[in-house]
Parts: C-alpha cells; sequence; structure tokens
C-alpha cells in the first residue's frame, strides 16, 4: 500500500534498484483496485493479461541490466475511449459496450514501447460529454475524497484512479476541460499539451478541432515524463505536428525569476467561490516570492467562450457520431421494419441523454439556415478569442487562474440545470479554442477539505515552459503530496 502513495519518478529508482519488481507493483495496483473501487467506480474494465506480460518484460530487462525507458514498469491506466488493440473500447456508451478494437491508437503503440503498463480502461462521461462523470452509460465515478461527490468530467475515472492510488499514471482526452477539471476535482496534476502535439488517431472523436490526449500523475514530472514519451508527430494523424519535441526534463527544475504572470481578470469574479479565490491570489503570491512579474491581464472575449464552444463541439460532435448507427458495429435496434427504423431505434436507445441533447445542438447548428448565424459565426469569433489571447501572451509568458469557479460538487446536483454543468468550464474552455497548452496542479483545499486547481495556460508550443512553471509551484508547495484517505 505504501508503495502506492508514490510518485512514478520515486518508483522508477525503486526499480532500478531492484527494490522492488515490475510484476510486484502490477499486482499491488489490482489489490488495490479489488480494495476500492467498488467505492470508485473508476474503471469499466480491467486489461490484467496486457499489464503482466509488460511487467514481465520489464522485470528482463532490469535482470539483464538493460536500459529502460523513464516510465517503463510503471501501472498506468487508459480512458475507456482511446483504442488498445483486443480490448474493449467502450466511451462508456451502450453503443459501443461490446466493441473490441481491432487496432491500438498512437498513444497505445507509444505505450508499449515504452514498456507502461496499461492496467484498465477507465469510465468517462459517455463520448467525453460531460463535466461531472455522471453521464456513463455503465456507472458513475465518485471523488476519492468525498465519495458523494463528483470527479469532474469527462476523464473522471482516470483523474479518480490516480487520487485513490489505484494507478500511478493515467491518460485521459480534453475538448474543453475534460483532463484539467477532474485534475482539480481530485487533487492531482492534469495537463493539455498544445493541439497537434500528441497524436489523436485512435482517439474516439468528439470534436476533433479540440479534442487532445494528455497525462495524469500526482506530480508535474510525472505528468512531463509522460507527456514526453506519448507525443511527437504521427503520419496517421493530419492535425499531428511535424515538430520536434525537446523533453521538459532538462528544463523542468530551471527556476522562473523574471517570468511574466498574468493573472487573468475575468476569471477572478464574484462568481468565484471565495475559498478558490484565496487558494489562487496565494499561488500568485508564491510566483511573486519565486521573483515572477505578476500583472493583471484583461482578455474581454473571454465570456464568450461558453457559446462558441457549445456551438463548435456540438457541431462536430454530430458530424463524428454519424457513423455510430448500427450498421457495421456495435449497438443495434432488435428486430427493425427498415433501414430507417434500425438507424432511428439504434441510435435512440444507444445514445444517453447528454449526447443526443448535444447531436441535436449540434445538427441545429449545422442546419440549413442556420450554419451562418450560429456555426460560421462561433468559428469567426473563435478567431477572435484567439487574437486576444495573442496580444496577452505579447506582455506576459503564462496565464493563471482557478481551474474551475468552484470545487467539486454533490453528485446529482446540476444534473436537471444543464447551464449551470457547463458553466463549470469557464475557465477551462479557452485553451481548447485557441489549442494552447494548460495544466491544473493542485493548490489547497477548501473549507470542506476539497482540492482547489490551479490553471495556467501557455502560448502555442510553450508546453515545456508550461510544466517548468507548474513545477516551480509544486517545489515551493506540499499540496502534491497530500493524498485522499480512503
Amino acid at each position: 500500500m505504501e508503495l502506492l502513495k508514490k510518485t512514478a519518478v520515486e518508483i522508477r529508482k525503486m526499480l532500478i534498484n531492484k527494490e522492488v519488481s515490475a510484476v510486484e507493483l502490477v499486482e499491488d495496483t489490482y489489490k488495490r483496485i479489488d480494495s476500492v473501487e467498488e467505492k470508485i467506480g473508476a474503471f469499466n474494465s480491467l486489461t490484467k493479461e496486457e499489464a503482466i506480460e509488460t511487467a514481465k518484460k520489464v522485470d528482463e530487462k532490469i535482470k539483464n541490466n538493460e536500459e529502460l525507458p523513464t516510465l517503463a514498469g510503471i501501472p498506468l491506466a487508459l480512458k475507456d475511449n482511446i483504442n488498445l488493440k483486443g480490448y474493449k473500447t467502450t466511451a462508456s456508451s451502450k453503443i459501443l459496450e461490446n466493441f473490441v478494437s481491432p487496432f491500438d491508437a498512437t498513444v497505445s503503440i507509444k505505450l508499449k514501447e515504452n514498456l507502461i503498463p496499461v492496467i484498465g480502461k477507465t469510465n468517462l462521461d459517455e463520448f467525453a460529454m460531460g463535466s461531472s462523470n455522471e453521464n456513463s452509460a455503465f456507472k458513475k465515478v465518485h471523488n476519492p475524497y468525498d465519495l458523494n461527490k463528483v470527479p469532474g468530467g469527462s476523464s473522471g475515472g482516470s483523474a479518480a484512479s490516480v487520487a485513490a492510488q489505484e494507478s500511478y499514471l493515467a491518460l485521459g482526452s480534453d475538448t474543453g476541460g475534460s483532463i484539467r477539471l477532474p485534475a482539480s476535482f481530485c487533487g492531482i496534476t492534469g495537463f493539455k499539451p498544445t493541439y497537434g502535439r500528441v497524436s489523436r488517431y485512435g482517439l474516439i472523436a468528439f470534436a476533433s478541432s479540440l479534442d487532445q490526449i494528455g497525462p495524469f500523475g500526482r506530480c508535474v514530472e510525472d505528468v512531463a515524463n509522460l507527456y514526453f514519451a506519448i507525443s511527437g508527430n504521427d503520419k496517421k494523424d493530419s492535425t499531428s505536428l511535424n515538430l520536434p519535441v525537446e523533453n521538459p526534463i532538462t528544463t523542468l527544475k530551471n527556476d522562473v525569476k523574471g517570468l511574466k504572470i498574468g493573472v487573468i481578470k475575468e476569471l477572478l469574479t464574484d462568481d468565484v467561490d471565495e475559498d478558490v479565490k484565496n487558494a489562487v491570489m496565494a499561488a500568485v503570491k508564491v510566483y511573486e516570492k519565486l521573483g515572477c512579474e505578476i500583472k493583471e491581464v484583461s482578455l474581454p472575449l473571454l465570456k464568450h467562450s461558453i457559446g462558441i464552444y457549445y456551438i463548435v463541439a456540438t457541431a462536430e460532435a454530430s458530424s463524428n457520431l454519424a457513423r455510430f448507427d448500427g450498421v457495421k458495429y456495435g449497438y443495434r435496434a432488435k428486430n427493425p421494419e427498415n433501414l430507417m427504423d434500425m438507424y432511428t431505434r439504434t441510435r435512440q436507445e444507444g445514445f444517453g441523454d447528454e449526447v443526443k441533447r448535444r447531436i441535436m445542438l449540434g445538427t441545429y447548428a449545422l442546419s440549413s439556415g442556420y450554419y451562418d448565424a450560429y456555426y460560421k459565426k462561433a468559428q469567426q469569433m473563435r478567431r477572435l478569442v484567439k487574437e486576444d489571447f495573442d496580444k496577452v501572451f505579447k506582455e506576459v509568458d503564462v496565464l493563471v487562474s482557478p481551474t474551475c469557479p468552484n470545487t467539486a460538487f454533490e453528485m446529482g446536483s446540476r444534473n436537471d440545470d444543464p447551464i449551470k454543468m457547463y458553466l463549470t468550464d469557464v475557465g477551462t474552455i479557452c485553451a481548447n479554442l485557441i489549442g494552447a497548452p494548460a495544466i491544473s496542479i493542485p493548490a489547497g483545499f477548501d473549507r470542506q477539505g476539497m482540492p482547489i486547481g490551479l490553471h495556467l495556460i501557455a502560448d502555442c508550443m510553450k508546453d515545456n515552459l508550461l510544466l517548468q512553471t507548474a513545477f516551480n509551484f509544486e517545489r515551493e508547495t506540499d499540496y502534491s503530496k497530500q493524498l485522499a484517505n480512503l
């Protein structure tokens, strides 16, 4: 159990020194899952055979004194919308409940190349649509800090698995905050890289111009190592950046003296919980102490981000999810009267309410007579938001705000108010709209003992600078070392 409280960096040293074997790590992880999973609901399925096989390869290399990739042997949980060959990839949807992937996502291939054992596929909001992880077709995910509260979504299973010490690392996807929000609610670190830095091939698409795969971990160094392991150009993904990726570890521990930090005025209003606001301002003081220059900045068009996002994202979702029709794979309605009946009933029965809502919104936005008024206008506004950020990044290096205006809320408390649920992502959506790297790191706890996340955004391609900035804050505080007590 004590092993499971350690970071991947610490475990790496133990593996090399032969204080523990990779097989022991994997087996301990499954014992932990057996112990707490019923309370948490983080996993849709386990991939024990795959994990044990990978661990054996690592132990053999250690025995022969062969060089190992940095994260070799460290158990990892994989979000269940990322394909892993030979295992179910359900996207937490009834329509894909029994779908077994015939191929690996590019990140899954990279995990295998780096000898990282994948221990299971994690629960999520159906098709990654949600902010609370209550939209899964199978079960809800519970926050390890308070089982009556949500873990955040859509990558709630991935975040909860790390926070509950069911895994050391995890991968999620982030379309509007789906990595960073769960990281904030669960008191861990979650990183969304620059759009195109990590291949999306093999990720079940929600909104293709916004989706990005990224890592979870208990500390920034773990996340930086995992990001480097999965990043790089991929010819199978037309949006993948054909640019070299410098190892973030080379600059991670450099100081940040002289760095210009911008505090986003529009995200520190009276709508933000007092405890959250105080934690963010305390974090700003930490950066000031480290020699950073602090400046309040304004992004006047930021208020339109939610509206832009829910037109662009739903429009792309409407198009992407058209492929789930019951013809070639996935769920099919029983005894259809004709082809149209099969299409209609398959989608009615196979999709959950939130997915249906977003498909309908997106279809409306793309429909004849409304395309110019909604989708085209949203894309134009998206460009203006990007220009706002471009101006600000000429003045500062990194932007700071709360990851979310509030900490984790009670399960079921926002299900009847979609607008209130959507506003949960007000601080995170902008990074997806502009394609910039963003990270959430632990920054304290509220009066109920729930974690608070600090949100950092850097300009596109400044991933390493962002990780360096996050690491410096983490080094000055102990929030990342305070684990959920289950």
